[in-house]
């Protein structure tokens, strides 16, 4: 599995870029979740639970996906 890396930004298999903010946890259960913000939009905030975020593309749902990632780093160079 991928290591989460903060305030990096990740592309996300169906095309788009999100910044991962942080991450956090569950009140009820417990499980760690990652907060990150859209860059597109409204830039809003989501959450999602850190293995989902980092889990691999379902290939047999989706065949014609290559990314290997559900969310994959970006380098993004500065200018």
């Amino acid at each position: 599995m991928q290591e989460l890396q903060l305030h990096r930004v990740y592309k996300h298999f169906k095309g788009n870029y999100y910044l991962v903010e942080d991450v956090c946890r569950d009140s009820e259960t417990q499980e760690e979740m990652v907060l990150y913000r859209k860059l597109y939009d409204d830039g809003s905030l989501w959450v999602r639970p850190k293995d989902m975020f980092l889990s691999e593309v379902d290939h047999e749902k989706y065949p014609d996906v290559k990314q290997k990632y559900r969310f994959e780093l970006q380098e993004i160079n500065k200018i």
